[in-house]
């Protein structure tokens, strides 16, 4: 017994007196951290410390505080905001069409393009001394989402100017001669920026571009002057096409020390005028026959000063830094704003379409088998609209969420996949011949286009959620790495030291509240008595999944090592897991925001469950594969120690979601909000719109007239429909048989037989 009270007494000096726990425990375990940690280049420091930590870091840490995502202040419009909206944007939608951007001008007809000029859509983010419309990000993801649901190169057009680009980085580090010059100009639409990062060499390694800049001297205006020869080959550049003003990011060297010591200064960010000697833009790309200016741009040996630098001389060396700041907001807006618009496109057209569209005696969204896509259609653009609301939300608070960047990125793009391919499979025939009256095949055709840029999907799910996420948003983790990095090497243990044992107390106390919550099912997890009650389990299973989430990847990090950001399938797993919570975050705080609407219960009900269903199966992902069975079998003990709470969101659940989509509604407008919806029976929605309001009033009179059929087979008498009731049915019946049209063409149709030869012409010459 007196051996147990001294051992048990020399542990607890051990983990509680700091000076013998360096020596004894801390000391030898920082040695070997220092040795294992894997080497971290600078480019990856940087992209790793950038941005802020938000909400996300609530899902790491095993016990969100939920009274503070409900406290966030619900994102909405100003006045000037809403009237932008409901004005000039939506005259822009009237203006523009995915088939004759596409089909007749491939670009903006010269009309739109102005307007989008004159109505300040290039100057969005820029502030109002300078010219701009300086709108909220809410209002940015606003635009961008409306232009979405009618037209995509408007999207893109608009999106880019006021994504990463030289405004953004203008703003944040140009020299005030710069912004002076620039931003006026920029936000008029005296010049089309466009910004050149991609590399043949280097797409999703964008830090290691082969595009150099060499410190030298050479002519100038006449004079001699320090500058820079740079040479640089780049792709798949928006805007690149037209643009005047060029942002190009180049490594720049000084191997003749003219700038300083440093001979490999790093990458660079300058402003470089297109119509400067020796840059070559003008051709373009076609992705996927979106029409989008796009493009490739190169130069040779191209001199240019030095005050071309973004930031000056100053900021030589700092593009990446630059880049990685800046990208977490522009990521944040334009992609999830883009695709929840084209999600909501799919949603309100294919419902309508579900509705109007009878086979079988039946309206087909009627059939359980069109209900399963339209359930899922509702239920992710439900989930999509309340993270992009939210995201966008948090960058209006100051928030620069990189790891919340990537999961929206990632995550909101294949469901916009996923709803769109969906809607094609409900359209069928009407689907898959282009023309005027098809409002999806060219979304169908171009969402790779969103799954490809600012980040390949198979990139960010697999390398970066969950890697810069373990990292940015762990309590302790990267205290850790910074204290076995710092020179000095007794301050770096004792802030090993602090951080190691907090993350110690960490990882056992997640352990237990795991094992805790998976024995009682959550259901003592303490939640704000505020919370709807509807809603108060989607809350405690969501604790539940923190704390489990949060010891698997602490043991994960200490079973793996450095070895786990090789092992791409359980980071990405783990990074389901992180997304999902924010994802049901989102969607709770969206349920809240909008007051707890009874009638949309269903679209949260659904999206909840199907996010958790698919969090459980990348936990269960991660444990099956686990490199050790035995660590497997301990984390599957304390995870799901009784079963698995979840299943797939049940059929009856489908059922009310489907409903919601094809019928109008207050639900429905709520769902789709935001979108442009004309009310003319010759557009492929207007028409939709009318139809389903007619096909809903005919309803009843034909219910009538097929139990009076009945009856006269039974010797009863058959029934006379009055005027206005023929009238209705007359008009339903042509409003839905322009709804079931699809476009078809004389044999030798082309660009030139459809009115716009010269646009044709154009469209060979760039080719």
């Amino acid at each position: 017994m007196i051996w147990l009270l001294v051992l048990i007494a020399a542990l607890a000096a051990v983990l509680f007196v700091p000076p013998l726990r360096r020596a004894v425990l801390t000391g030898p375990v920082f040695a070997v951290y220092k040795k294992i940690l894997p080497s971290m280049s600078q480019t990856e420091k940087e992209a790793l410390e950038a941005g802020t930590v938000w909400w996300e870091g609530e899902m790491f840490s095993g016990k969100p505080q939920w009274e503070k995502l409900l406290a966030y202040p619900k994102p909405t419009l100003s006045a000037v905001e809403q009237s932008f909206l409901d004005n000039e944007c939506e005259e822009l939608c009237r203006m523009v069409s995915d088939w004759d951007t596409t089909q007749v001008h491939q670009d903006l007809a010269p009309e739109a393009w102005q307007f989008v000029k004159d109505k300040g859509f290039l100057g969005m983010i820029i502030p109002k001394r300078y010219g701009g419309l300086e709108f909220s990000a809410l209002a940015h993801s606003a635009v961008v989402q409306k232009l979405s649901t009618r037209c995509s190169a408007a999207a893109v057009s608009v999106m880019v100017p006021n994504s990463l680009g030289p405004a953004e980085l203008l703003l944040h580090y140009g020299t005030e001669e710069q912004k002076n010059h620039y931003l006026p100009r920029l936000a008029k639409g005296l010049e089309i920026p466009a910004f050149a990062l991609t590399n043949p060499n280097a797409g999703s390694d964008a830090a290691s571009i082969p595009d150099t800049g060499i410190v030298c001297k050479g002519m100038w205006q006449g004079k001699e002057v320090l500058g820079m020869r740079v040479t640089w080959d780049k792709r798949y550049i928006t805007l690149g096409p037209i643009c005047t003003i060029l942002g190009l990011a180049f490594r720049l060297k000084d191997p003749e020390h003219l700038l300083g010591e440093v001979e490999d200064i790093g990458i660079t960010c300058a402003l470089v005028p297109t119509d400067h000697p020796g840059v070559n833009i003008g051709r373009r790309h076609f992705p996927l026959n979106a029409v989008f200016q796009n493009g490739p741009n190169w130069g040779k040996d191209v001199f240019m000063p030095l005050e071309w630098i973004i930031g000056g001389t100053a900021m030589a060396g700092q593009g990446w830094r630059m880049l990685m700041e800046c990208l977490a907001a522009g990521r944040s807006i334009s992609l999830p704003s883009s695709n929840t618009g084209m999600a909501k496109l799919a949603v309100r057209g294919t419902g309508g379409y579900s509705r109007v569209r009878s086979q079988f005696k039946t309206a087909i969204g009627k059939f359980e088998g069109i209900e399963e896509p339209l359930a899922r259609m509702g239920g992710y653009t439900y989930m999509m609209d309340a993270a992009r609301t939210m995201t966008a939300g948090a960058i209006d608070l100051g928030e620069k969420p990189s790891v919340v960047s990537a999961i929206v990125k990632y995550h909101v793009t294949e469901r916009a996949r996923t709803v769109v391919n969906d809607a094609m499979d409900v359209l069928g025939g009407k689907g898959i011949c282009l023309g005027p009256n098809n409002f999806m095949g060219r979304a169908y055709q171009q969402i790779p286009v969103a799954i490809t840029v600012e980040g390949a999907n198979i990139l960010t799910r697999s390398l970066i959620i969950f890697g810069q996420g373990a990292i940015r948003c762990h309590p302790y983790v990267l205290a850790e790495m910074r204290a076995a990095q710092d020179v000095n090497n007794n301050a770096g243990l004792l802030a090993f030291d602090q951080a190691l044992a907090g993350h110690a107390s960490f990882a056992v106390g997640n352990a237990l509240r795991a094992f805790w919550h998976g024995l009682t099912g959550s259901n003592f997890v303490s939640v704000p008595a505020n919370v709807a009650p509807e809603a108060k389990r989607y809350y405690q299973q969501l604790t539940r999944f923190s704390a489990a989430f949060a010891f698997l990847s602490d043991v994960s990090m200490l079973v793996l090592g450095g070895g786990l950001k090789r092992r791409e399938k359980l980071s990405a797993r783990l990074g389901d897991i992180l997304s999902l919570m924010y994802l049901a975050s989102a969607t709770l705080k969206r349920y809240e925001d909008d007051g707890r609407q009874q009638a949309d219960a269903p679209l949260l009900h659904w999206a909840i469950w199907d996010a958790m269903f698919k969090a459980q199966n990348a936990f269960e992902g991660v444990l099956a594969n686990y490199p050790s069975k035995f660590v497997a079998w301990l984390l599957a003990r304390v995870i799901f120690p009784l079963g698995r709470p979840y299943v797939v969101p049940a059929d009856d659940l489908g059922h009310e979601v489907a409903k919601l989509l094809i019928a109008p509604s207050a639900t429905r407008d709520r769902l789709t909000t935001g979108m442009y919806v004309p009310r003319d029976e010759n557009d492929a929605i207007g028409v939709i719109e009318l139809a389903l309001e007619a096909t809903l009033a005919a309803e009843p009179i034909e219910a009538r007239q097929r139990a009076a059929a009945k009856k006269v087979g039974a010797g009863g008498t058959a029934i006379s429909l009055t005027a206005e009731e023929t009238a209705l049915l007359q008009r339903r019946n042509s409003l839905r048989d322009k709804v079931v049209r699809v476009d078809d063409f004389p044999q030798d149709y082309s660009v030139e037989a459809n009115g716009d030869a010269g646009a044709a012409e154009a469209l060979r010459r760039a080719a």
